[in-house]
């Protein structure tokens, strides 16, 4: 038994992942009736998502600080962070587009007019503003949730101080928020198990093909943009990548390990400072990093979104389509570094876009082979942030390689 204890809950996912989808092509009766297990977890996921959303987003934007305080600095750190996101949600969207793995994937789609149906984009953008923000909470309306908390945030950062209390019950609701969420996700090996029956015996002849394909694609564009952008960056800021290389290493070895980078956060912070990176600005831009420079989950936010769009039979518009990208935009500020912090996200994606939930519990059940990949791009962009930062505001080129 203590061994059994000894196994983390992403092997039991994992192992659920398998052990369903066998159920469902041995027993495909069994595999149809044990659909209800993965909507009663589902239901509880769903109802955590209004806390978790007000807690995360007031409490990133409205506590980094003051506007005056911030200065300079705080500016180009959110001109960076923008800009590197951006390239992320872009990177994971059409990469899904391009290798199509939902394809063989075949998840019963909710009523066609939940999207949205052909409304235009003016119509859609409209419609994400809240008149009452009771009223969208009520209705689950993530994009208004999400518009009204970043205005509200905006708010808590310019009045300073005198927000504090808000922004200290906003802390304290997303702690309790995303605690309620890991009693939920104990349950989350039967919902994955339940979920991956269910398709198997009914018509995911294809689910194992293309949850393959997806694992495959997130690896590639998770180590591209960890190459390309991230490295990218670096070079053009005139960092040695050999160096740079050996300051991050431990943060990234320990993130990959733990799946969080909230877990190698001192480590970050410690390897900085002996690179050279200066005190003040490690001090400014790597807690706002943590909160607003997650790049590997947003890139699997807009790959996990578009899978299951395909998955639901899904073509979305124009409008669609940048209505979507506007919401893993704005959600994907403040999602704790915690692992599977990403599918309260995703769950709100899904109900405010008509997108089937099932597909949450099939997602999770592969989530094991992705998160080590997906936190460590979350790592390396933590790292890299104050880096090049400090090259802008003229620190020396190269720390200390001693780190």
């Amino acid at each position: 038994m203590a061994k059994l204890r000894d196994v983390s809950l992403t092997s039991w996912m994992l192992l659920a992942m398998a052990a369903g989808a066998a159920t469902g092509a041995l027993w495909p009766s069994l595999g149809e009736r044990l659909e209800f297990l993965s909507s009663i977890f589902l239901r509880l996921i769903r109802s955590i998502i209004a806390p978790v959303l007000v807690g995360v987003l007031i409490r990133a934007i409205g506590g980094a600080g003051d506007l005056r305080s911030l200065g300079r600095l705080g500016w180009k750190s959110a001109v960076f962070f923008e800009a590197a996101t951006t390239i992320a949600l872009l990177a994971g969207w059409f990469s899904v587009q391009a290798v199509d793995p939902g394809r063989g994937v075949r998840i019963q789609a909710v009523a066609e007019d939940a999207l949205g149906g052909d409304a235009g984009l003016a119509d859609a953008l409209e419609a994400a503003v809240p008149a009452s923000i009771v009223d969208a909470l009520a209705r689950g309306d993530v994009l208004q949730i999400v518009v009204f908390c970043f205005l509200f945030g905006i708010a808590c950062l310019s009045v300073g101080r005198r927000a504090r209390p808000i922004v200290d019950f906003a802390d304290s609701l997303a702690t309790v928020a995303f605690r309620y969420t890991d009693y939920v996700m104990r349950i989350a090996p039967v919902a994955v198990f339940a979920a991956s029956a269910s398709l198997v015996a009914g018509k995911g002849e294809g689910l194992l093909e293309g949850l393959a394909a997806f694992t495959v694609t997130a690896w590639v564009v998770h180590s591209a943009f960890l190459a390309i952008v991230l490295g990218g960056s670096l070079a053009l800021s005139g960092i040695s990548l050999r160096d740079f290389a050996r300051c991050a290493r431990a943060p990234l070895v320990i993130g990959f390990a733990t799946t969080s980078s909230a877990a190698a956060l001192p480590q970050t912070l410690e390897n900085l400072e002996r690179f050279g990176v200066p005190r003040r600005i490690v001090g400014v831009v790597a807690p706002l990093s943590l909160s607003l420079n997650l790049n590997g989950s947003t890139i699997h936010l807009a790959m996990a979104t578009l899978f299951i769009a395909q998955a639901a039979g899904r073509d979305l518009s124009l409008s669609q389509q940048a209505v979507i990208l506007l919401t893993l935009k704005l959600t994907s500020k403040g999602v704790a570094g915690v692992p599977r912090a990403n599918f309260v996200i995703l769950a709100a994606v899904f109900q405010s876009h008509g997108l089937p939930a099932e597909g949450l519990a099939v997602l999770l059940g592969i989530d094991a082979l992705i998160d080590p990949v997906r936190t460590s791009v979350n790592v390396a962009s933590h790292c890299v942030a104050p880096a090049v930062i400090a090259r802008w505001e003229g620190a020396p080129k190269s720390g200390d390689s001693r780190a």
